[in-house]
């Protein structure tokens, strides 16, 4: 599903956003060996898949990859198969010529992708398989204890699975500026997603960064040229968007929180002079604070420049 500028509104807030889900509407992403999410998640799950598929001590997370199985299987039978047969857990990614059948990989391509998954942890062969079948990063939220205890994240924006893991939902987000909403929250919103209902969110940014994953430890971005001018700093920024959905563990006050982590170019993106004047309202109302948490001070005055200019364009 595409980023939702509804979402974008002013004056801009670090806050929940949730809303229910649209009757029919889907949450996963099916995606193949072409996509750019399967390529840079099949370079991470290959270099550092120890930075991306984490799990707390003693934490048990089949009944969630069970929820997630049937889930994919019910949204989207033709790319994601699921079966138990006497016993034995058998999943297969058709679109990727891969299964794997009680932890052992099967594969029927020459590609490096059974390889990948051959040299994981033999636990984490089946959430590895799901990641590259769909464009979802996934992680799991347990109301009973408010924590994150399991995550398959290949493409965070600006934040390390490894650091998170075990950690309680307002101190995932405790680096967040102006963070009190979200942090004043997070208990009822722990109990709220993991209940029977379907909920998504939306957040979104400005960033020099083009790739889809940004885990700070690989990150060399540059900063924003000074003299740059404001045609110039539009035709390198990138808007990046995410959109967070919660798909329910039955009877287990848990949930799988699906990430699917989109970043496009700015012109690109800003295809309406309605959606340049969201962006320009909310960017413009930001804190100081949020500014700096994300990057954005010494670029706001000319990125504003530059959306205002193109909300003032005539309709074509």
């Amino acid at each position: 599903m595409a980023f939702d500028f509804a979402a974008v509104t002013a004056p801009f807030r670090m806050q929940p956003g949730l809303r229910r889900l649209a009757s029919g509407a889907t949450q996963l992403t099916p995606i193949g060996p072409g996509d750019r999410h399967f390529v840079e998640k099949l370079g991470v799950l290959a270099a550092h898949p120890h930075e991306a598929l984490v799990s707390g001590a003693g934490f048990e997370p089949a009944a969630a990859l069970h929820s997630l199985c049937e889930h994919a299987a019910k949204e989207h039978p033709a790319h994601w198969k699921w079966e138990q047969r006497n016993g034995t857990l058998i999943a297969s990614a058709p679109a990727l010529g891969c299964s794997v059948r009680d932890k052992e990989v099967s594969c029927d391509t020459t590609s490096d992708l059974g390889a990948v998954l051959r040299a994981l942890p033999a636990d984490w062969r089946l959430p590895a398989l799901l990641s590259l079948a769909f464009a979802e990063d996934f992680a799991v939220l347990d109301a009973s204890t408010g924590c994150v205890p399991w995550l398959a994240v290949c493409l965070p924006s600006h934040w390390a699975p490894e650091d998170k893991v075990g950690r309680h939902f307002a101190e995932v987000h405790a680096p967040v500026a102006d963070n009190e909403l979200l942090i004043k929250a997070s208990d009822h919103l722990a109990r709220l997603v993991t209940g029977p209902d379907r909920w998504e969110r939306f957040v979104w940014t400005f960033t020099r960064e083009p790739r889809l994953r940004m885990h700070p430890r690989h990150l060399d971005t540059p900063a924003w040229p000074s003299e740059a001018s404001v045609d110039e700093i539009a035709a390198i920024t990138y808007f990046r968007s995410e959109r967070q959905t919660f798909i329910p563990v039955a009877d287990q006050a848990q949930a799988v929180f699906a990430i699917h982590v989109e970043s496009r170019s700015l012109i690109q993106a800003v295809s309406t002079t309605a959606v340049a004047r969201q962006l320009h309202d909310a960017l413009a109302s930001m804190s100081p604070a949020v500014l700096a948490y994300r990057g954005l001070t010494h670029s706001r005055d000319r990125l504003l420049d530059w959306l205002a200019r193109r909300a003032a364009e005539p309709a074509p």
